[in-house]
């Protein structure tokens, strides 16, 4: 079994004096997917240069181990290079009706928004919830659903106070009614627990390169075959249909599995690189990594209390905490300069100060933060 003093060494930067806490935003590259990119890169420019088939083993490989991680058939995931384009997928595609409904919410990263907003030209109505404090309540989501309600969409993770949903229920109260669900998975997979076999999600959407420490402009989607059914898919390629290698037939026969989603080249080094950092997260175990998440969250939390400052999120059950821990600040701006400075590294979103350290890292690097905003006037 792979321990944690291991791990810690696949990461050079924690032999240095940076702290680094800003995972949901960009993850650390390690050391195994620095020598996958050598590898590469050596064979598109010396060793292999036409290395097609390379390239399968991984895209073939990276699709298990990705529906390992979050529990979902490799036929029924797809590659695309962000969220954004992944949710405009369900939200192109879904036949809509003027008087349909959306139900989202006000704290929302705007991938989250806009493909839906997007919509009211086409007559659908959109009801954002409000949220209460960084949370999203199971009980406002039930109020705001009509007999018109077609769609909702909620990130598991919320971006900004890292409030954890309950998307098992509210799948439940969809199924029950004919909604179509969907998630939006950037800031868990790799930080929380994932299983999509056991969670009635029509399509889920995530990208590589938070907290799977992968490349930037590679993202996937889960898409269910009951939702792939009713879409009319608006962009089709040559890589969307059955037989693409014939390539003079133009048979536009779309292929049966998630992969018609998937037009043309993708970021091929990006889908190396994921191979490659999936193995640190299943060789771990994706139970262990979000057991260490939450610790070191529970820990930030109860630390940051006892110097005098709130967190959005303050005495919720584990279920609904991940790896993000933020707070308001007055003077937010300042603050976040002077923890640069000091080579503490955070995000600055709407007058807060969020942290979000992964699995690998220690209370000890917790403590030197503690210890700074003790200090800092």
């Amino acid at each position: 079994m792979l321990e944690i003093n291991k791990v810690r060494e696949f990461f050079p930067h924690l032999k240095t004096d940076q702290v680094y806490f800003n995972h949901a935003s960009l993850g650390v590259l390690s050391q195994q997917v620095l020598a996958r990119i050598d590898d590469y890169l050596l064979e598109r420019s010396i060793t292999n240069i036409m290395n097609y088939q390379t390239y399968l083993i991984y895209y073939e490989s990276s699709k298990k181990k990705l529906g390992d991680l979050i529990g979902a058939s490799p036929e029924r995931i797809a590659y695309c290079d962000n969220v954004s384009n992944a949710l405009n997928i369900p939200a192109q595609g879904i036949k809509w009706e003027s008087g349909d409904r959306i139900i989202l919410n006000d704290i929302e990263f705007p991938s989250n928004i806009y493909p839906f907003l997007n919509l009211r030209s086409q007559g659908v109505e959109i009801d954002i919830i409000k949220s209460h404090d960084g949370k999203i309540l199971i009980e406002d989501i039930e109020k705001a659903i009509t007999p018109r309600t077609k769609l909702i969409s909620i990130s598991l993770v919320q971006f900004l106070s890292g409030f954890r949903s309950d998307i098992k229920t509210i799948s439940k109260m969809c199924k029950e009614r004919g909604t179509i669900f969907v998630v939006d998975g950037i800031q868990a997979a790799g930080a929380v627990s994932i299983d999509l076999s056991d969670i009635d999600v029509d399509f889920f959407a995530g990208g590589t390169q938070k907290w799977l420490l992968g490349m930037q402009g590679l993202s996937y989607f889960y898409i269910s075959e009951n939702l792939q059914e009713q879409l009319k898919q608006k962009f089709v390629g040559w890589l969307s249909v059955d037989d693409s290698w014939n390539l003079l037939n133009y048979n536009l026969t779309l292929k049966s599995s998630a992969e018609r989603f998937q037009n043309g080249t993708l970021n091929a080094l990006g889908v190396a690189v994921l191979d490659r950092t999936l193995d640190l997260f299943l060789e771990f175990g994706k139970e262990r990594v979000q057991q260490l998440i939450l610790d070191n969250t529970k820990y930030f939390i109860s630390q940051l209390n006892e110097i005098g400052i709130t967190p959005v999120l303050n005495n919720l059950p584990d279920e609904n905490l991940s790896g993000i821990v933020t707070f308001k600040h007055p003077k937010a701006e300042k603050l976040f300069v002077d923890l640069e400075a000091a080579k503490i590294f955070a995000a600055m979103r709407g007058g807060m100060i969020r942290f979000s350290p992964h699995f690998y890292n220690s209370h000890n690097e917790i403590d030197r933060v503690i210890d700074f905003l003790k200090e800092w006037k």
